[in-house]
């Protein structure tokens, strides 16, 4: 049975979360009820200890690629001087 629950969060977190729940097909109430359970099923003594790797890995969808740009010295160079300008 669910039960409602009031809660106040920041809006760029919410806005953040509810982004992260639509990329991964889930809504956010159970996205919050998922992250709850994993919190209050574990041993965890304190926030340090939860598995954040863990429960990340269980809502997404293969391994992350990270696509990045091939830049020169020299362009590099050239742009952090046009920055201090």
């Amino acid at each position: 049975m669910d039960a409602k629950v009031t809660l106040s969060f920041n809006k760029e977190i919410i806005g953040q979360a509810k982004q992260f729940a639509d990329q991964n097909n889930i809504s956010l109430s159970r996205l919050t009820e998922f992250l709850l359970k994993q919190i209050t099923t574990g041993e965890y003594k304190s926030l340090d200890e939860l598995p954040v790797a863990d429960w990340v890995n269980q809502l997404a969808e293969g391994k992350a690629e990270y696509h990045t740009k091939v830049r020169k010295r020299k362009d590099m160079k050239g742009e952090y001087l046009s920055s201090k300008k």
